[in-house]
């Protein structure tokens, strides 16, 4: 089959591997049909080569047909119709019975000490095989796919593998009270989702910040109220307390993670880092790395006293610089964490089913065949072409 693979920093190319098959009674194999280019992808581009080797293949946004399944499924039948969850769980440890499918017991990562393996997702998470492929094996077939129905176009359903939960979630964890205000740091697809989510969910106030103007017009599109980082500087904080009486806002979003502008010197760590031979780069990682923590530090700034933030973005310093006096003093509330895609389901599904809700059917900003990942990789980390969501299509 063809697959997108990693072979290097910033140098990810399609080539042709070895099928996937049935590993064990409980596998399904899928016919993907569309998977899509997450912004945590791009960690992976960029930061997190030590830990992935050449041939790895990405992808964890992954949909498509069942072509085959272990003796022992029984909740599906070739032909079914799937979405596959970015978190491989089981579906019965301790974890994923209290809704916890990131933290999922069976398959935790203990040689990194990190949680639920992830497809596509480097040697931290457990170095399974991703989605951005024609085929893709997935475990535990009986719970882990989500079936969909038959007739709508990919676009309603595929971003239930990850975008939809972890907007949800980022919304649920932020704690927003009834008609209250949020504000939204990163206009990429988990921030222009978040939005729309918080409005669903009765926020009256949704503040959305960020730099790039194609995702500024997305979110303002749809009741948004946006500031542009680059007009506002400095001044962002102060922006966003004028529209709030002068206290912040009840919660923050931060769906910014590691990539956040600012800090050049944190940013020239995490190059050169991933520069360095495997084994160094990963002993410096596990132990001295720090992220670039602007829009952290914002939502601390902005949250308003007793508020809550929820981090949603993707971080992996092990020796970020925390300001507890200013997280104690004003007693803010902060969550986060992998989205656990199987707790958040039966809330999203309904949207789905009837009418499109939350504007998932032109979601997508692009469209690609799997040949052009590459391309797409670097048009989306350089943000080109008013690239926010692309779906590959093998």
């Amino acid at each position: 089959m063809r697959a997108l693979t990693w072979q290097g920093r910033r140098d990810v190319r399609v080539e042709t591997v070895p099928d996937p098959c049935i590993e064990k009674s409980t596998d399904i194999i899928v016919r993907i049909t569309s998977t899509g280019i997450c912004g945590s992808d791009l960690h992976l581009y960029e930061v997190l080569g030590p830990y992935l080797e050449p041939g790895d293949i990405l992808g964890h946004e992954p949909m498509g047909v069942i072509e085959d399944v272990g003796q022992d499924v029984t909740a599906l039948r070739k032909g079914d119709r799937v979405v596959v969850p970015f978190n491989v769980s089981c579906g019965h440890c301790f974890m994923c019975d209290r809704g916890l499918q990131s933290q999922c017991e069976t398959t935790q990562v203990r040689e990194y000490g990190t949680g639920a393996s992830l497809f596509g997702y480097t040697k931290l998470y457990g170095q399974v095989p991703g989605g951005q492929a024609e085929f893709l094996r997935v475990p535990f077939g009986n719970r882990l796919p989500i079936q969909v129905p038959d007739g709508p176009p990919d676009d309603r359903y595929v971003y239930l593998s990850d975008v939809l939960p972890t907007a949800w979630q980022a919304v649920a964890y932020a704690d927003v009270p009834p008609r209250g205000s949020v504000t939204v740091l990163g206009l990429g697809p988990i921030g222009d989702m978040a939005t729309r989510v918080a409005r669903h969910l009765g926020a009256e106030l949704v503040i959305g910040v960020d730099l790039v103007p194609e995702r500024l017009a997305r979110a303002a599109g749809r009741e948004v109220q946006v500031l542009d980082v680059s007009r506002y500087g400095k001044d962002l904080p102060d922006a966003i307390r004028d529209l709030t009486h002068g206290r912040g806002t009840d919660a923050v979003i931060d769906a910014v993670g590691m990539e956040a502008h600012g800090a050049p010197l944190a940013r020239t760590a995490q190059w050169a880092t991933g520069l360095l031979p495997g084994k160094i780069a990963r002993t410096l990682m596990e132990h001295a790395s720090v992220d670039r923590l602007a829009a952290l530090y914002t939502a601390i700034d902005v949250v308003r006293r007793g508020g809550t933030i929820s981090v949603s973005g993707v971080y992996g310093g092990a020796a970020d610089p925390m300001p507890l006096l200013t997280l104690f003093d004003k007693q803010i509330q902060l969550r986060m964490g992998q989205a656990n895609v199987k707790r958040w389901v039966p809330d999203i599904l309904p949207l789905l089913t009837d009418e499109d809700r939350l504007g998932v059917d032109d979601f997508a900003t692009h469209h690609l065949p799997l040949s052009d990942g590459p391309k797409a990789y670097a048009r989306f980390q350089a943000k080109e072409d008013g690239m926010v969501k692309t779906l590959l299509k093998p």
